[in-house]
């Protein structure tokens, strides 16, 4: 069945539209920010991560430096790979689009890189070369007439994430969605997490002042605060059933006669 499967998205011959139905519990205000979201992922695996070359995303005087991109360096010809690397490599490919009722709704994907990456880590000089051009194709392939500090997915992509689960900004909805809006997802099923047993979901979340919803900050506060807590009561607990006698200070060393006694 698995194998199945990874046929299924490995032939480009066969059309991976599909559509899904999501509806809005509740009153959400722009921006909404869509994410997708990867299970079973290790994009903090140590070859994964070293797997790029920072000099040559900078500078296109660097375009042929792919030290370090191993197995993604260059093509069987030799040419250097511009970005080079499996993370690049492997950029997700999904595509989503929504529509509410017959009115589309579209999302906004300028900005949701971080400013500092876009401006100092990749270069406005330098373009996409022989990039998904091998037998094996990774996953999006990249316009080459367009800069990289241009290609936000591209630069969102490769900030890599920790852990094994993990959301990316995929782009912001600008629009209001009210309670009980029937929002239809067209999308396009091409990223292989079947090779991996993966999974992919999307997520459509809003801010607060206090920031996104993120729940593992919550329980780790929530458990650190318990812990101290638990500590701090303890130790009043013992101390005030057997209390710590305090020292007579006449017994140091500097309060001593030069005698000794």
């Amino acid at each position: 069945m698995a194998k199945d499967k990874v046929a299924y998205i490995q032939n480009a011959a066969i059309n991976k539209t599909c559509n899904r139905t999501l509806k809005v519990l509740k009153n959400m205000d722009q921006p909404i920010y869509v994410y997708y979201q990867l299970d079973n992922f290790y994009q903090n695996h140590r070859r994964y991560v070293k797997s790029r070359n920072d000099a040559q995303l900078r500078s296109a005087d660097e375009a042929s430096e792919t030290s370090g991109c191993d197995p993604e360096r260059t093509t069987a010809g030799g040419a250097p790979i511009v970005p080079c690397g499996l993370i690049a490599w492997s950029l997700f490919n999904d595509t989503y689009s929504f529509k509410r009722g017959n009115e589309n709704v579209m999302v906004n994907k300028k900005g949701i890189s971080w400013k500092s990456d876009r401006d100092h880590k990749f270069g406005k000089d330098v373009y996409p070369k022989n990039f998904q051009n091998g037998a094996l194709i990774g996953g999006a392939k990249l316009d080459p007439n367009k800069s990289l500090s241009e290609q936000e997915d591209l630069i969102v992509w490769m900030r890599t994430a920790a852990l094994p689960t993990f959301r990316k900004l995929y782009g912001k909805i600008e629009v209001n969605l009210k309670a009980n809006d029937t929002i239809t997802v067209t999308l396009e099923n091409n990223y292989n997490t079947y090779s991996f047993n993966g999974k992919k979901k999307l997520v459509l979340s809003t801010t607060s002042w206090l920031g996104g919803k993120n729940d593992f900050l919550g329980i780790a506060y929530l458990t650190v605060g318990g812990l101290c807590f638990f500590l701090a009561t303890a130790f009043t607990v013992v101390y005030l059933v057997k209390p710590r006698k305090l020292g007579d200070p006449s017994y140091l060393s500097w309060n001593r006669s030069p005698l000794g006694y």
